[in-house]
């Protein structure tokens, strides 16, 4: 394979006085070129997506913002990564977060989108949505409404041989809640992943 890894990653950060401070990542001395700058382009592009959508059309000041990424998955040709970005605006009842994710097969030279993942005419959508209903019941997750489906480019990360399906603040619970997250084993999508995407390789026992 033409990448060895893990990637290097590298921290940069936005700062416009003491209490705004975003951290993002970008990654570092591939020799593919081309692909380093598609992935840090990305990576720019969604970090400042969720600066605007924090300040949006808000009438207040912010008085805070803090954002920072986690890398979840760096192996195997396959990175995955989340931004996250926490913005406190005057006068709020309490700040708002706001969590992106990216994952790229380096193998393929591309970002996945959660269609990507899983073999062409597969109804991932109605599997993953059954997956994370049960789970909903099991742990006994409280929802605004009756779950029915998760959206074919619903957020999502890789983390290991795991894929994490994930909802923003209030897409589905109470913001009390926090974040709903719903860990899904490669092996219980065996039959519908795509073989030669980041699922299919991080399944392989090697």
């Amino acid at each position: 394979m033409a990448i060895s890894f893990p990637v290097d990653i590298r921290t940069l950060k936005i700062s416009s006085g003491p209490k705004i401070n975003v951290y993002y990542p970008q990654v570092a001395h591939l020799k593919n070129v081309r692909l380093q700058r598609m992935i840090n382009q990305a990576i720019v592009n969604q970090t400042q997506q969720l600066i605007d959508e924090q300040v949006g059309e808000m009438p207040t000041e912010v008085e805070e913002m803090v954002g920072s990424y986690e890398i979840k998955n760096n192996q195997r040709n396959v990175l995955s990564l989340s931004l996250s970005n926490y913005t406190y605006h005057h006068h709020a009842a309490h700040g708002m977060t706001f969590i992106k994710s990216l994952t790229f097969d380096l193998e393929k030279g591309k970002q996945c989108t959660l269609r990507d993942l899983f073999k062409p005419g597969s109804n991932y959508v109605q599997r993953l949505s059954a997956l994370i209903h049960e789970q909903i019941k099991q742990r006994q997750i409280q929802t605004l409404g009756d779950f029915t489906t998760i959206r074919p480019d619903q957020d999502f990360y890789i983390a290991d041989k795991t894929l994490v399906v994930y909802f923003q603040l209030y897409e589905i619970t109470p913001y009390v809640f926090g974040f709903p997250m719903f860990p899904i084993s490669v092996y219980d999508l065996q039959d519908i992943i795509n073989e030669d995407g980041p699922l299919g390789r991080l399944a392989e026992n090697r």
